[in-house]
């Protein structure tokens, strides 16, 4: 958490907090009723002050502001920052993929370090260079091979991502 919102928390301590007002899309972006949110400082900012609660819903700390935000899918988007090596969507490293699942739509989520993270669709063509097996059959073997490593892909549905992770997608106060 940055300086200044430490700074700003203990200064106003009792603003209410704030939701249906930003959103995290498929593809990582911060988005706010207007379209998504362009300026690169501030979408710096947001990433350095997301973190979830105990109960699994997902804020950024604006100030001394909770702003609950909305997911369109799971917490955390992953994209290729290079041919060989991941990044979620708020710039961190993911350097270890340990668990992958399918979903019934064909989106790729990958558990890493920092929990459970859908892969951004603008890279799912490069990682389904990577997997191996039957994807046509329900229950036939599937393995991911990623950065040395190879990881069984399990299937999964939209449906039960959220409680199987323990996230809220729709946070309320």
């Amino acid at each position: 958490m940055d300086e200044a919102v430490r700074q700003a928390l203990a200064k106003w301590p009792n603003v209410p907090a704030c939701t249906g007002w930003l959103r995290l899309s498929r593809r990582g972006e911060w988005r706010v009723p207007e379209g998504p949110i362009r300026h690169a400082g501030l979408n710096a900012f947001i990433g350095r002050n997301y973190q979830p609660t105990a109960d699994g819903r997902w804020f950024f700390q604006n100030g001394p502001q909770q702003v609950f935000v909305s997911l369109d899918y799971t917490p955390l988007i992953l994209r290729l920052a290079s041919t060989e090596q991941l990044e979620t969507h708020t710039g961190l490293p993911a350097n270890a993929v340990t668990e992958a699942w399918l979903d019934e739509d064909g989106s790729l989520l990958l558990g890493c370090e920092h929990g459970v993270a859908l892969l951004d669709d603008r890279d799912l063509a490069t990682f389904c260079t990577l997997l191996e097996g039957d994807l046509e059959t329900p229950g036939a073997p599937v393995t991911l091979n990623w950065a040395g490593s190879t990881v069984s892909v399990s299937r999964i549905t939209q449906a039960e991502v959220a409680a199987r992770f323990g996230f809220i997608p729709e946070p309320s106060l």
